[in-house]
């Protein structure tokens, strides 16, 4: 029993020793960080771990006489901005303000501050000339026009094999006002380096080469240019692919697809030549076996340009292979080389005589008389289409209103219609007894022209 009250009393002088030492060792400690500053402890950018403020303040002093900041810049360039640039100072207060920080800070805390490493920034340590930092800011080659490199969007570039990604040019172009900020936070703070890219103080390109608006418009582009659009006529045929199509294709800053329609409307201006035949000049073998070439007048295709400009382009988009025919505002009958074809009117204005064919038959001819020949009543010449057929009309104009059993006009209001008030047809008659442009037919003709005529048949009218 007298041995273990022995032990426990060796014990109990044990626990309290050991905690003296412990007590003492923590009193040591906290004393010593009474005028040092805790181990982690950074202000302004000077290492004051375990130091008094003594010693601090002699090294942001000793720093700020030599202070340099470095810029690093894209493409290895390094700028420096000096103390003696901008006439940087050392504060005479800087000392009690770092006293101020110190004494701030718990010592007998040590315990739980001594493991986080502590940041200080003390505001109004420095002062500088800021007009000597702006002057000099403004001299940084940064800033020299002549080597300045403008940042660029990821483009695109036509290849055989399609269009491949032209990687974003980064530039060199800075943010000046963001710059001039972080340079003057960096002087205060007492940073000594300063890396643009990492302040983000460079205006970078909006699009990149891996930006999904680039990548989609790749894909948009790619599949335009699979499109493969024939056209067939009369002795060839034209093929618009992708060595074409590439060239309608522009690509803007926001990355859509923009087609050019005035290189679409030259091409199929082009293109027209194989197509549009209206008002074009044609040889026309005649019935009496001469050969003339007659223009004029409103028969043949002609091509409405806007409109196959739309229709490319939703083709093109679409990315198919497709066989078309362009959109026409005017229709002939056929493509072939004569588009007259072999069922058509013919009526010599020279001779007075009308002649009409069916599928290369002559079906009727006969004399008749044309249009006076006076500036308001001649007859044009040309080639048109007839536009409809019409029985019992009643043909009107300036001081006359005349009823006709048949009428088929083919230029405005001039057509073949039946004369019973003609007392003969053909020779001279009508120079003195012309139409008002109309071709005055007997009326047997007339009716057989009309029980065999259909619209859109060619009606050519030529001067021999």
């Amino acid at each position: 029993m007298e041995i273990q009250t022995i032990k426990r009393k060796k014990s109990v002088k044990s626990i309290i020793i050991s905690f003296s030492i412990l007590f003492a060792l923590y009193l040591s400690v906290s004393i010593y960080f009474s005028n040092h500053f805790y181990f982690g402890s950074v202000i302004n950018s000077v290492n004051a771990s375990g130091k008094t403020v003594d010693q601090v303040d002699k090294e942001l002093s000793s720093k700020y006489e030599t202070y340099t900041l470095e810029l690093k810049e894209r493409g290895g360039v390094n700028e420096q901005i000096k103390a003696t640039d901008i006439r940087l100072k050392y504060k005479s207060n800087g000392k009690s303000k770092i006293q101020v920080l110190e004494d701030n800070k718990n010592s007998f805390g040590w315990f739980y501050e001594i493991f986080n490493k502590k940041n200080y920034e003390i505001s109004g340590l420095v002062t500088y000339d800021e007009k000597l930092l702006k002057t000099h800011f403004d001299k940084l080659s940064a800033f020299d026009s002549k080597k300045i490199i403008e940042p660029k969007n990821a483009n695109f570039k036509y290849s055989s094999n399609g269009y491949v990604i032209v990687k974003e040019v980064m530039g060199t172009k800075i943010k000046s006002k963001q710059l001039y900020a972080d340079v003057e936070s960096a002087i205060l703070k007492g940073e000594t380096k300063l890396d643009l890219e990492t302040k983000n103080n460079y205006i970078d390109p909006k699009y990149t080469s891996t930006s999904k608006e680039v990548l989609n418009t790749k894909t948009l582009l790619n599949k335009y240019i699979s499109s493969n659009i024939s056209y067939t006529y009369a002795g060839g045929k034209s093929v618009i692919d992708k060595s074409v199509i590439n060239k309608w294709l522009k690509v803007d800053d926001t990355n859509a697809i923009i087609f050019d329609q005035d290189a679409m409307k030259a091409y199929i201006s082009e293109l027209d030549n194989h197509y549009e035949t209206y008002g074009k000049e044609r040889e026309f073998t005649t019935s009496v076996g001469t050969t003339l070439k007659i223009s004029g007048g409103d028969f043949g295709w002609k091509v409405e340009r806007a409109g196959e400009v739309s229709d490319l382009i939703v083709a093109i988009k679409n990315g198919k292979n497709i066989a078309k025919e362009p959109r026409y505002t005017e229709k002939g009958l056929n493509h072939d080389v004569n588009d007259i074809g072999n069922t058509y009117v013919e009526i010599n204005l020279t001779k007075q005589h009308l002649w009409f064919y069916k599928n290369g038959k002559l079906i009727t001819d006969g004399d008749v008389v044309t249009g006076k020949p006076t500036k308001d009543r001649v007859t044009p010449t040309g080639i048109y289409k007839l536009k409809y057929k019409a029985k019992d009309a009643t043909l009107k104009g300036e001081g006359y209103s005349t009823p006709v059993s048949v009428f088929m006009p083919f230029n405005g209001g001039i057509g073949i219609h039946d004369a019973t008030w003609q007392p003969k047809f053909g020779g001279e008659v009508y120079l003195t007894r012309g139409s008002h442009g109309c071709i005055n037919s007997p009326p047997a003709l007339a009716q057989k022209i009309y029980d065999n005529i259909d619209a859109d048949t060619p009606v050519v009218c030529y001067l021999q």
